[in-house]
């Protein structure tokens, strides 16, 4: 069975390695090369900690688990050409100050019936885990399987092995696609024509167009994020830390900007320090109040920050589904087109478990868990894009 992956991303790249697993010949095409997009502006979270009782959450707990077994199997037998995955199992901190300190416990109380490991610590074993946080943080709760990777060479590192057994690369434009019947029969591209059995769409914030080229109907949508980089430094913070405004951040469908404290340490002494989130289509311009309030968050949290320099900035466009969950599975309307989109800033997280799911249903082997929440046909993807 041949099967075309649209995107180069670290769900293109986690779907591409499933299916060349599972036997199929797997072409991907990407028109920027291997996390030239998203992925690559990113900050490599798998996380449990921010994640709401529910189907996100239950897929973020089997994602968990798939990403050790997954790293550990990457980083071990590298093949030539692929990088460490850098995966991280540093465990995560979320925090509130007096005002937001009851919602946290309560939270965190939540988040433990459905199986996530939440601790809440006492002033004593907070200050040891996190020496450097502000005096008036009233509140930390330690979640021992927060982890992390470097997105760009995980996403390398999972494409780099999908090749080795046999997949290709391409570099090119999709243009357009072949669909006769209701059925999809080739993609168009600016390198040519490739015929396919099936499709998969994995081309992130662009996904609601690269459906289009289908005929297919996909609601995804852009929505940018903002990231600070410090120049390297001793290790100052131990956890991926952030403050508990950050779940309601995520779970928000609000257009406007909406910033909260996400800060980390990386393997290269460098601190990542995020994060905002805003509707405003593909945009680069007003990029200067996400990170100013970023700024003033982060050192309200962290006051060593206000002294330290900053390496550079960026930013990406996640993939936002409106219902806040990912699109995975077949589309209802063209057959042999499958989507693996909508995951916003959970994608590198969910990756594993998202190939699993595309491979389940593309090719019918074993589901990691119930695809039904994610299915592409639900009604909120399939209504007109705000």
């Amino acid at each position: 069975m041949r099967i075309v992956v649209i995107g180069a991303g670290a769900i293109g790249a986690a779907c591409a390695l499933a299916l060349t697993e599972a036997g199929a010949e797997v072409i991907v095409v990407d028109r920027v090369g291997v996390a030239g997009e998203t992925s690559s502006r990113c900050e490599g979270n798998i996380l449990v900690s921010d994640k709401e009782p529910g189907a996100e959450a239950l897929m973020a707990i089997e994602a968990n688990r798939a990403w050790r077994e997954l790293a550990a199997r990457l980083d071990a037998d590298r093949v030539p050409g692929q990088p460490a995955t850098e995966f991280e199992a540093k465990g995560g901190v979320v925090v509130a100050f007096a005002g937001g300190a009851a919602a946290l416990e309560r939270f965190a109380k939540k988040q433990r019936e459905i199986g996530i490991r939440a601790e809440v610590l006492d002033d004593a074993a907070l200050r040891a885990a996190e020496p450097n946080l502000a005096p008036d943080v009233a509140l930390g709760v330690h979640y021992p399987d927060d982890a992390q990777v470097q997105p760009s060479l995980a996403a390398q590192a999972m494409l780099a092995r999908a090749r080795h057994f046999g997949a290709r690369l391409r570099i090119a434009e999709i243009t357009g696609a072949v669909v006769d019947g209701g059925r999809v029969r080739a993609v168009l591209t600016s390198g040519g024509r490739i015929d396919a059995d099936a499709v998969v769409n994995c081309a992130g914030p662009w996904a609601g167009a690269t459906a289009d080229l289908f005929g297919a109907r996909l609601d995804i949508r852009p929505r940018r994020g903002t990231i600070l980089v410090t120049t390297a430094m001793p290790q100052r913070v131990f956890h991926k830390v952030y403050d508990a405004d950050y779940v309601s951040a995520v779970g928000s469908g609000d257009a406007a900007l909406q910033t909260s404290t996400v800060v980390e340490s990386t393997p290269s002494g460098t601190v990542l320090i995020g994060s905002s989130r805003e509707r405003v289509g593909f945009s680069d311009e007003g990029l200067l109040p996400p990170l100013s309030e970023i700024a003033a968050k982060a050192t309200r949290l962290f006051p060593f920050l206000r002294d330290t320099m900053l390496l550079r900035t960026y930013f990406g466009f996640r993939p936002y589904a409106p219902d806040h969950l990912p699109a995975i599975g077949a589309d209802p309307g063209v057959a042999g087109l499958f989507h693996a989109a909508g995951h916003e800033g959970a994608g590198i997280g969910l990756a594993p478990t998202t190939g699993a799911l595309i491979a389940h249903a593309v090719l019918g082997t074993a589901a990691p868990l119930d695809p039904t929440p994610f299915l592409p046909s639900r009604s909120s993807l399939q209504g007109a894009a705000a």
